[in-house]
């Protein structure tokens, strides 16, 4: 069987409404069946990275895409965590470069004080995917305004106040 032939089914099993999309607590109750806990708001973040029609839901397309959005971040978490099942400092900047944040060490100790829950330095999976969903939001929102892709922007006040409340997580 294909691998979105499993990923459909898996969908479909998730979609306890039928709808033919997921909703936040779906979604929620399916990664907390995968041993991911996240608060409500990480997961509706989840949904609005790759909501297209922007219906507060996801589709089964969209679903693929933050699917791989997730592997992509799993698989870089388990080949720096060196099955101790959390990253110091040095993993989650190498892990977060192999997952296609390239952050300055301002840029990223910064960002890794907003996602250290309990300040010692360690990230479980949930931590680093939380760390990560917020990057590709940052990155996306970015791009959108980074027309010519020369990774410079221009804001103006509302654009910044746009920006802000587009991230919140």
């Amino acid at each position: 069987m294909a691998a979105n032939e499993h990923l459909r089914i898996w969908f479909q099993s998730v979609d306890t409404d039928q709808s033919g999309s997921i909703n936040v607590a779906e979604l929620q109750q399916a990664l907390a069946a995968g041993n991911l806990q996240f608060p409500a708001t990480v997961i509706a973040q989840m949904i609005r990275m790759y909501d297209k029609d922007q219906s507060g839901t996801m589709s089964f397309e969209e679903f693929v895409s933050l699917h791989k959005f997730l592997t992509l971040v799993q698989n870089s978490f388990m080949s720096n965590e060196r099955e101790r099942g959390i990253l110091g400092l040095n993993e989650v900047y190498s892990a977060l470069q192999q997952a296609g944040y390239p952050l300055d060490r301002p840029s990223f100790y910064t960002t890794c004080q907003s996602f250290d829950r309990n300040r010692t330095g360690k990230f479980r999976l949930d931590d680093f995917i939380s760390m990560c969903i917020f990057l590709q939001s940052a990155k996306n929102l970015f791009g959108a305004f980074d027309t010519s892709k020369e990774g410079r922007v221009s804001l103006d006040f509302n654009q910044f106040v746009y920006c802000s409340a587009n991230l919140r997580i």
